[in-house]
């Protein structure tokens, strides 16, 4: 009978795991950056596209809206 460790599910496992190739700890730590930055630009998109009442329910005027979305995606 073989046991086997379950694949670990998060980047900070994965980095943690000793004998993980540097190779490896860079492309995740590189896919992690990528996807934060695609769900910032994401979510800035989607927040420009609300309509007034929208905007109201949820507090926000459309020039908060305005300097939100002009935000480059890099910035948080």
């Amino acid at each position: 009978m073989t046991l086997t460790r379950p694949m670990p599910t998060d980047a900070s496992s994965i980095l943690s795991q000793q004998g993980t190739p540097i190779a490896a700890q860079l492309a995740v730590r590189f896919a992690v950056v990528v996807t934060k930055w695609a769900t910032r630009r994401r979510t800035r998109l989607a927040l420009s596209q609300l309509e007034p009442w929208q905007l109201s329910d949820v507090g926000l005027t459309r020039d908060d809206v305005r300097d939100e979305y002009r935000r480059v995606f890099w910035r948080v």
